[in-house]
């Protein structure tokens, strides 16, 4: 694990290394503009990928990440296709979170959709370790290392079908460099060996979600909380 003392406003994690990039690349590079920190988290190694090794992998994290200018906080062997909740894990990722002290926090939804394009065992799992973990972060007793903290809000992407996002980011400025993000995991999405183009897919869902909001690409975002709003008139915002 790589360890970093200071502080990020974001803490965004995946599973696979890929993950983060697929699910919130566009917003990550959006906050990066707008001067917030952002931490990458993984929790496996991603070595049953069809493409690649662990080390290619790893490798193309950081690349992503330096694209979209994001560090990697802390990276796991947890065991891809076999990831599941436990205690350690959720001291572990505690550990980070207590370490990075985020506001907002970026992982998967943590429940199991249906149909054929149902969430990846390994998702659902990211997203329960990660809710436990922020939970676990805050307690004063817990034993973790580091000072309690609290996270704010807990926003997940990989939302499966019939799940509609609470709100949608518009990463319309941000989509070359989402796409620079996503080519720099050759071993995945820029792999001959596969058949489908999975940049031709991921534009394609990015330009739904952009849609949903009037934009031409976004990214969705489930909140299992109600979200605050102190300034109705922020909801008007429009991109200058």
């Amino acid at each position: 694990m790589t360890k970093n003392d200071s502080r990020y406003d974001i803490l965004a994690v995946g599973a696979h290394p890929d993950d983060v990039e697929v699910g919130c690349a566009g917003v990550i590079a959006d906050c990066t503009h707008r001067g917030y920190r952002s931490g990458l988290v993984v929790l496996t190694q991603g070595e049953m990928g069809t493409g690649g090794t662990s080390e290619i992998r790893s490798g193309e994290i950081r690349e992503a990440a330096r694209i979209m200018g994001a560090e990697v906080l802390a990276t796991f062997d947890w065991g891809d296709t076999r990831l599941e909740d436990s205690y350690d894990k959720r001291q572990a990722l505690a550990e980070v979170i207590r370490r990075a002290q985020p506001k907002v926090i970026l992982c998967p939804w943590p429940h199991v959709g249906h149909g054929r394009n149902q969430s990846h065992p390994d998702h659902v799992a990211t997203g329960v370790i990660a809710v436990n973990a922020a939970h676990l972060a805050s307690l004063k007793k817990a034993d973790v290392t580091g000072e309690p903290h609290m996270v704010t809000r807990i926003f997940h992407y990989f939302l499966p079908p019939g799940v509609n996002p609470d709100f949608v980011v518009d990463i319309t400025p941000w989509f070359d460099t989402y796409i620079a993000a996503l080519s720099a995991h050759r071993s995945q999405f820029l792999n001959p060996e596969k058949k489908l183009d999975y940049i031709e897919l991921l534009t394609a869902r990015a330009r739904s979600y952009g849609l949903m909001i009037g934009c031409k690409y976004g990214q969705g975002f489930k909140s299992a909380e109600m979200i605050r709003v102190l300034d109705i008139m922020n909801l008007a915002q429009t991109r200058g």
